[in-house]
């Protein structure tokens, strides 16, 4: 071994590789050298042999290497609750069939076991990281660092009381001490979580803001999902809900606006002026009958977009890929034209938009030199991929979640060949089955 020769723990070589940063870029027959959980190097393979020695070789001979898929916007833990009050308005489905179930059964263990499940579907999907918001954040956490994933976890908070805790400032206070305990795992990252205009009170968002800004964490809240959310508004407060977290301070580049489907002009303005991010959830958006967000408008004024899932109570699949191909066609559809966001767009906004939204971006989001190792490999040949003239395009348009063939974070393998590594796929269905019997006896 000559003195420039470099051990490394880890090198890929794929077919393609779609570093993100900068856009548009695919190169082919290129490598990813990975020492420490991070990426070193990015470089042709002829380049290889003079400078990297790996301990662990990956050769993807037909496959497209990309950034890990960041969920922007999930529910993890209602994985458990999938499919028990389908074709139902949001309020409907929300006030006679989530909520009371959640207050029956929703529990640390509740948390833990559905978050569980819901990392490994992820993982077997490609996303490395998700955006939580649910009860028992500490639950969530331990469930992620068990599967070997990033998150984000949301401090939620609401103006009522739940299993969980009993008002506004026992949330914070809970939620504040799970981020305590937390803080030493590379893989946690936090947000502070009000759920949404209607839920919390004024006092409340003044005490999230507040924590917000001396904790410089992002703000994760539910906006603009339905008509009704914002007619209720209008008659309670004399204003839609925009206009209200607007004098309320909270437009920032730290907000995370998920939903954001009914805007107008000036809203979608607003948000582009104070640098706030959107959280596109498209198949809950039109599973609930609450609209298409205007994506298009939003990324004309170069609103930073992110994708979400949702929870899978109101998706049904923690599947970002699906997420890309909706995204895509409901903006063309939109903004009515074809061009209006293309493949490499909506791949940047399941990858690098949603690490920016979480402040994550410095890490995550994209195949650079000094970031995370967080990768996902997609196995571009099938029956159903044939022939491929442009990998990019086959990500948004053609590929499933069952291409996912590898997945790593931080450098470590999390999916191999198709198969979970640190969860056991049988052991998962049966915990899911255990929590129906209790559910739906």
């Amino acid at each position: 071994m000559t003195e420039n020769v470099r051990p490394v723990d880890l090198l890929i070589e794929a077919r393609w590789i779609v570093p993100v940063d900068p856009p548009d870029v695919v190169l082919e027959n290129h490598a990813v050298a990975v020492d420490g959980g991070r990426i070193i190097d990015l470089l042709p393979q002829s380049e290889v042999a003079g400078r990297f020695l790996p301990r662990n070789r990956k050769r993807l001979d037909q496959h497209v290497l990309i950034p890990g898929l960041v969920n922007l916007h999930t529910h993890a833990a209602m994985t458990l609750l999938r499919g028990l009050a389908d074709d139902l308005p949001l309020m409907e489905w929300l006030q006679r069939h989530v909520w009371p179930t959640e207050a029956q059964h929703v529990s640390p263990q509740f948390v833990h076991d559905g978050t569980l499940l819901a990392c490994a579907e992820m993982l077997r999907g490609g996303i490395t990281c998700f955006n939580d918001m649910y009860f028992f954040p500490q639950a969530a956490a331990e469930a992620a660092l068990a599967s070997g994933m990033r998150a984000a976890i949301g401090l939620i908070t609401v103006d009522f009381p739940s299993n969980y805790a009993a008002d506004a400032e026992d949330y914070l206070a809970k939620g504040l001490a799970v981020r305590d305990q937390f803080l030493g795992q590379s893989l946690l990252s936090f947000c502070l979580a009000p759920h949404a205009p209607y839920t919390v009170g004024e006092r409340s968002f003044a005490r999230v803001l507040t924590l917000a800004e001396q904790l410089e964490l992002p703000i994760h809240l539910h906006l603009h999902e339905t008509v009704q959310e914002i007619d209720d508004s209008l008659q309670r407060f004399g204003m839609r809900p925009m206009e209200r977290i607007r004098r309320l301070g909270l437009l920032s580049p730290a907000l995370i606006a998920v939903h954001a489907v009914h805007l107008d002009a000036h809203e979608i303005e607003l948000l582009a002026q104070h640098g706030c991010s959107v959280a596109h959830c498209p198949s809950s958006n039109l599973k609930l009958a609450s609209g298409i967000a205007p994506i298009t408008a939003l990324s004309a004024r170069g609103v930073n977009i992110g994708l979400g899932t949702d929870g899978a109570a109101s998706n049904n699949r923690l599947d970002l890929l699906q997420e890309m191909r909706l995204a895509a066609l409901l903006a063309k559809e939109n903004g009515g034209r074809a061009d209006a966001i293309n493949a490499h767009r909506v791949l940047q906004m399941a990858t690098l938009g949603g690490a920016r939204a979480l402040g994550l971006d410095a890490h995550i989001g994209s195949i650079v030199p000094g970031k995370c190792a967080d990768l996902c490999a997609i196995d571009l040949n099938d029956i159903a991929l044939a022939p491929c003239y442009d990998p990019v395009s086959h990500l948004t348009y053609s590929v499933g979640r069952e291409h996912v063939s590898d997945v790593w974070v931080g450098g470590r393998i999390r999916v191999e060949n198709r198969q979970l590594v640190e969860n056991n796929a049988t052991g998962l269905i049966k915990l899911a089955l255990l929590w129906q019997n209790k559910i739906r006896p």
